[in-house]
């Protein structure tokens, strides 16, 4: 598990963290700004969640945000923005935002929580990763050692945890989170814009802007297999609950699903699904699987949120709301039917499905 201290080759960098309310702001709104429902008679639709309202607006960013994470209780959220800081929020209540984390020099491209929640970790257009103790307060380290901007990060799910993060400098950098130097890099030839570690832990899926899925021997660090299929830059790339599929977006505009089982058919494309158009921005969109895997959404570059039934491919929802990109989408964990999304208009949504 990762060290909770703050690193003693950092002077300076103090207290990090600063904990108080109305930072930001949340309200509820009757519906989806640009949805159904206008008119004389309103029925009120039975409620499926604990959340305030059937819909929540987070604000408090001053910028563009690019990455918007759960934790593993569902109970708190992380969100990155273009603004160099890291908010966390409360999910239920008034979603009150509880904490400021500032130290970073670029943009928060990604997040990911420690499995005890206790930690947050942030991937920067500054070059580097950093850790943070959310029970202290402080920053624990900085990882340095990519040369350009840290597009994405992800976490093991058992085992060592171990840290996964793609760069620009098209190196897939591996980390102990206890160590701010990297214990290994994979060299590619290319950006690296998405990345994703298997459940076991012993493979790494990374996406770049030769528009391949590439899948790594994390031990050998040798390529075992590509995946192929996508006409445009990799922007997500998330492994499903139970460890077997790959879900992954691109600026083609579509997301697929993929088999990653270790014995799997050579064609391991299983599904193709369209309608979140990428938009003019060109922001790595990030996308994401429901508790069960029974569902995928990933944002979209016309301000909507799309959801498939991730069996069929059966567009579910296209839900409304934002006034710019959705950066990511995310499913609460544990079954909760509650949607987070955030975009380019510096604001978040937690909705409710029916």
């Amino acid at each position: 598990m990762s060290e909770k201290r703050p690193a003693a080759d950092e002077p300076g960098d103090g207290q990090l963290v600063v904990k108080r309310q109305n930072v930001g702001t949340s309200r509820a709104l009757a519906t989806r700004p640009g949805g159904s429902g206008s008119g004389a008679l309103i029925q009120v639709a039975p409620r499926t969640s604990n959340l305030k309202a059937p819909l929540m607006e987070l604000s408090g960013h001053a910028g563009e945000i690019f990455a918007a994470k759960f934790d593993r209780t569902g109970e708190f959220i992380a969100s990155g923005s273009m603004d160099r800081t890291i908010l966390l929020w409360k999910t239920y209540g008034d979603c009150e935002n509880y904490g400021v984390l500032t130290g970073h020099r670029g943009a928060i491209l990604d997040l990911q929580w420690s499995r005890d929640s206790d930690i947050v970790f942030s991937a920067s257009a500054d070059t580097h990763l950093a850790s943070w103790d959310l029970t202290s307060g402080q920053r624990i380290r900085r990882y340095v050692g990519h040369e350009e901007i840290v597009n994405a990060l992800d976490i093991s799910k058992r085992g060592e945890e171990i840290l996964i993060s793609g760069s620009d400098d098209g190196t897939i950098g591996i980390w102990d989170p206890r160590t701010k130097h990297a214990a290994d890099y994979i060299e590619t030839q290319f950006p690296i814009t998405a990345v994703a570690i298997a459940e076991a832990g012993h493979e790494i899926y990374t996406g770049g802007i030769d528009n391949d899925i590439k899948v790594w021997d994390i031990r050998k660090k040798a390529l075992v297999h590509s995946m192929i299929g996508h006409g445009d830059t990799v922007t997500s790339l998330r492994v499903s609950p139970d460890g077997q599929q790959l879900l992954s977006y691109a600026m083609d505009s579509t997301a697929r699903t993929w088999d990653i089982r270790p014995f799997a058919p050579a064609e391991r494309h299983i599904r193709t699904f369209d309608g979140a158009p990428l938009g003019l921005e060109k922001n790595l969109i990030r996308g994401s699987w429901d508790s069960d895997g029974k569902k995928i959404a990933t944002g979209a570059g016309d301000g909507t949120v799309v959801v498939w039934d991730s069996g069929s491919g059966k567009l579910l929802y296209k839900l409304p709301g934002h006034k710019g990109t959705v950066n990511c989408a995310e499913f609460a964990p544990g079954g909760a039917p509650i949607l987070l999304s955030a975009s380019s208009d510096k604001t978040m949504l937690l909705g409710e499905l029916k």
